[in-house]
């Protein structure tokens, strides 16, 4: 098994929360495809699948010429109605050919991409998640397009309340035993390489889409602390650039929430290193520790102007 796939993931560009009705409509981009939705611990809306056609090089580590044709799978997602994602992935498989088939033969198989030709499974994968060279299938460039499409709804207003950068996880999935390794490269840049012994689940998406989710959430609540320049500036000030995080993050915390049971082991790995989790609450913490301070020297000097 080798599946690749790559997730963006961006602050939906309005100015607070949409509902979950507007969800239902901003991600129905096709017609007469159901939007899923689940309430519970938090709103997440699912679009409709959509498939994109791809007949191109596959990168690989050794620069070798290997050909692809197939089909990528793509999805969009809103969490909290403030998270937005464009999510697509492949499966790898060696075509039984060995030549170019009619596209019937791949529109009826979904999300699957035949190699024609030699290739080898870890070869594939290091140059996945590699620096690949142009003209190769580039699984970003379609859910770029996904998102930038749901982000370009005229049901959003594109007042965002804070500007951050979107950030992206490329991750491949093979068969084995079982590990879990995360690589930052970037400020945006991320990787994910998984092995698992059982076979490919869309359960292994769900791992890679929330693991994206609340990276980003990290990444922004990090970003947002720094731009306040806490002990920097005056508490008031830091205190009114923290609000964003307040208002529209620190609420949307709940990872592995949709995951399923058999998976929670890898984000448990993640939780023990790099420890996503425990970094999140310290930054909380300070958040909150900066509004209780600004908060009592308000009350103080309230109670002393009372008495003059």
């Amino acid at each position: 098994m080798l599946v690749m796939g790559e997730v963006h993931t961006g602050l939906l560009q309005n100015s607070g929360e949409i509902s979950e009705s507007t969800c239902r409509q901003v991600l129905g981009l096709m017609a007469g495809e159901t939007v899923r939705v689940s309430r519970r611990p938090i709103v997440h809306a699912l679009s409709p699948e959509r498939l994109t056609g791809v007949d191109c090089a596959l990168p690989t580590a050794s620069r070798s010429r290997v050909r692809g044709v197939g089909t990528v799978v793509s999805r969009c997602a809103v969490t909290g109605g403030r998270v937005a994602q464009g999510s697509s992935y492949v499966r790898v498989v060696r075509s039984e050919a060995d030549r170019r088939l009619p596209w019937s033969h791949y529109l009826a198989r979904p999300g699957v991409v035949e190699v024609l030709g030699k290739a080898k499974a870890a070869d594939l994968a290091e140059g996945f998640t590699g620096d690949f060279a142009p003209g190769c299938l580039d699984l970003g460039a379609v859910s770029g397009r996904f998102l930038d499409l749901v982000q370009a709804s005229p049901l959003l207003d594109r007042r965002a309340p804070f500007k951050i950068p979107r950030t992206s996880l490329r991750w491949v999935a093979e068969t084995g035993e079982p590990s879990i390794r995360f690589t930052l490269h970037t400020e945006q840049d991320r990787t994910l390489r998984l092995t698992h012994p059982g076979p490919f689940t869309p359960a292994v998406v769900d791992l890679c889409e929330d693991l994206a989710t609340h990276d980003w959430l990290l990444t922004s609540l990090l970003v947002i602390v720094e731009r306040a320049r806490i002990g920097g500036t005056p508490g008031a000030q830091a205190v009114a650039r923290l609000a964003p995080a307040i208002d529209h993050l620190m609420h949307l915390w709940m990872p592995a929430a949709r995951v399923e049971e058999w998976l929670t082991p890898f984000w448990e790995s993640l939780e023990r290193r790099p420890g996503f989790t425990r970094q999140w609450r310290s930054l909380v913490d300070r958040v909150r520790d900066q509004v209780a301070m600004n908060t009592l020297a308000l009350l103080s000097a309230t109670a002393e102007a009372g008495r003059r």
